[in-house]
């Protein structure tokens, strides 16, 4: 692919990702003009390749807004009906909170997003493709099987975001997806089918299984397990609507860890230590920020936190949904991470206080912006089965699950006794309440196919220009970036609907 372009360099002592915008196919060769494969001799090279692509996850790109997958998060739930800003504060995200940047060919967004993943595709193949032969004695199925993880995670991001929904009834998917890139060619890619794309991330995910799942111990939570592999599959038979694969595999998620401890439920009190440390007992894979990798403005906590005095917080205190908010049971843990009368959390020096302000994210040092980011946590696997189970109509089961994750968030919550589309309704409402804020919201409500309401809440109408998206609506899909384009004959013609 043309100008979204990616290159491996490499020093004495680490190997990191580079990326770059250049008028030339996908260059494929390191900066130091040592082709690939040379690259990938040793394990070790491959390994440090592996730590870059964890590393990518929160790192800077370009512009201040562009944190690696954090701030992905953010703008998905901007996109949402449960993410509120409060005020002007810096602007940050507010385009894509109006719905305009994921639609526009050349705004900075669509660039980055698509950029960001196959940067990773790209890099991920690298390992893939050559690690069968390197030397050295780091292990190569552990290598391999998170490179395929991430190169399924990376396809399976962008076909949720620059394709037409997945629909089980629809079988075969033949509306256009995304290019599948398994090799990183000079020469450019067409788009190929929603249901390709998804045979083809299936396939990867099944190879990581069979690789990860005689890995002996992952060495931290920000690397893939077997587990995590499996949780990157339960959320895509959950997107496909394949009830029975996304409730299995959920299930063997949050359990069978070998060597590590299975993540248990957080308890009240560290629920509300600020969700910024991957040791938490139930997170199963994060990103960890040292102290010393000092992420300034472009950080996930320099938007969202409570505690940290950017601009952008000082002025636009992020909030929940007051009706969301509303619907949470005094009893409940999770009710007191919003702040309805602004009057219970001090906020940074020269701060706004606004009602239902967030405080579920806070810096450990108000010094400093880093964090660590949750990029899966055991309630959502739990989720997932409720999910699953009530969809196929499996009442009694679904119930159990949603009732083993919601008795701990509140001790004085009643197992459900609702059935069909109530149970659903149920499990939907828990989902949003205990996934807000970690970039699920779009993504739920295209996969579900139900319209955007933000109507008769406390949005404001300086962000919140658009109140109601209908389902299907051709909004519902990002715009492939115009540099891509115009730059790959492959895609040319191949533009989403613009209106």
């Amino acid at each position: 692919m043309k100008r979204i372009y990616y290159k491996i360099a490499i020093s004495f002592t680490v190997l990191i990702m580079l990326g770059a915008c250049k008028k030339d196919y996908l260059n494929t060769y390191p900066t130091n003009g040592v082709a690939q494969a040379s690259a990938f001799t040793t394990t070790s090279n491959a390994l440090m390749a592996l730590n870059g692509i964890h590393r990518s996850l929160y790192t800077q790109y370009s512009n201040q807004d562009e944190g690696g997958q954090s701030t992905i998060a953010i703008d998905l739930d901007c996109l949402g009906e449960d993410y509120v800003f409060t005020g002007l504060g810096s602007s940050w995200f507010k385009a894509t909170s109006q719905w305009t940047s994921h639609r526009n060919v050349n705004s900075s967004l669509v660039y980055y997003v698509y950029r960001f993943y196959y940067k990773i595709i790209a890099n991920a193949n690298m390992i893939i493709n050559n690690i069968d032969g390197a030397t050295g004695t780091d292990d190569k199925k552990n290598i391999k099987g998170q490179a395929l993880a991430y190169r399924a995670w990376a396809h399976f991001n962008l076909v949720q975001l620059f394709a037409k929904r997945y629909s089980a009834a629809g079988k075969p998917n033949t509306q256009m997806g995304v290019p599948i890139m398994l090799t990183n060619v000079t020469t450019g890619i067409g788009r190929s089918s929603v249901e390709d794309v998804y045979t083809q991330i299936n396939a990867d995910l099944d190879a990581s299984i069979g690789l990860l799942g005689s890995v002996a111990k992952r060495s931290n939570r920000s690397q893939i397990s077997v587990n995590v592999a499996q949780g990157i599959k339960a959320r895509v038979a959950l997107t496909q609507q394949d009830w029975a694969n996304a409730s299995k595999y959920a299930i063997l998620a949050r359990s069978g860890y070998v060597n590590e401890t299975a993540p248990v439920l957080m308890t009240a009190a560290d629920y509300q230590k600020g969700f910024n440390d991957y040791k938490n007992s139930e997170w199963m894979w994060g990103s960890h920020v040292q102290a010393d990798q000092t992420q300034y403005f472009y950080s996930f906590f320099a938007y969202i936190s409570e505690n940290y005095g950017s601009s952008d917080i000082k002025g636009n205190p992020k909030a929940i949904n007051s009706l969301l908010y509303n619907t949470i049971s005094a009893t409940d843990v999770r009710n007191k991470l919003w702040d309805p009368t602004a009057t219970l959390y001090t906020p940074p020096a020269s701060g706004s206080r606004m009602p239902y302000m967030n405080i579920k994210f806070l810096v450990p040092d108000i010094t400093l912006s880093c964090g660590d980011f949750p990029l899966m946590r055991a309630s959502e696997m739990y989720l997932i089965e409720a999910e699953a189970k009530a969809q196929s109509g499996d009442n009694a089961g679904a119930a159990t699950a949603l009732y083993t994750m919601a008795v701990v968030r509140d001790p004085s919550y009643v197992k459900s006794v609702k059935t069909g589309q109530a149970l659903i309704d149920e499990i939907l409402l828990q989902r949003r309440v205990e996934l807000w804020g970690e970039g699920f919201r779009f993504l739920d409500l295209k996969r579900l196919n139900v319209a955007l309401n933000r109507n008769g809440a406390n949005h404001i109408s300086t962000y919140a220009v658009i109140y109601d998206v209908a389902p299907g609506d051709v909004k519902w899909q990002f715009l492939i970036p115009q540099t891509e384009i115009n730059a790959n004959p492959a895609i040319a013609g191949q533009q989403n609907p613009l209106q």
